[in-house]
């Protein structure tokens, strides 16, 4: 069992960054794949970022590469998101997703594990 918590979401004029994070519970955290989605008002949840259970390997959305980086530490059990360069457009409730793999992708259905969200809204 995985509980994952998220924060750091808020608001930010356009061109602004913001660093989410994301805790989790358990010793086996380093045996899982993580990822980022978020889901706009209105909108289908989308896949955001992925990372290995060793933070060796990523897979980002074409909409954020360049702009957001995941990274995970192990040894505090936390995922991070990156995010600079915001757009008004990645105004969304982020969530967190837990994998029970070596490797995610962009599918929902691979992740066993979600976090409640945490809100980002950039203004133009």
């Amino acid at each position: 069992q995985v509980q994952l918590v998220e924060s750091g979401g808020g608001w930010v004029q356009a061109g602004g960054s913001l660093r989410l994070s994301c805790a989790a519970s358990g010793r086996t955290f380093r045996s899982y794949a993580m990822g980022w989605f978020r889901q706009a008002p209105g909108k289908e949840r989308e896949f955001v970022v992925g990372i290995s259970w060793r933070g060796g390997s990523t897979y980002y959305a074409d909409s954020v590469k360049g702009r957001f980086t995941i990274s995970r530490d192990n040894a505090k059990n936390t995922v991070y998101l990156q995010m600079n360069s915001l757009k008004p457009e990645d105004t969304a409730v982020y969530y967190c997703a837990a994998a029970p793999t070596v490797v995610a992708g962009p599918g929902e259905n691979e992740y066993d594990y979600w976090g409640q969200g945490t809100q980002v809204t950039v203004s133009s």
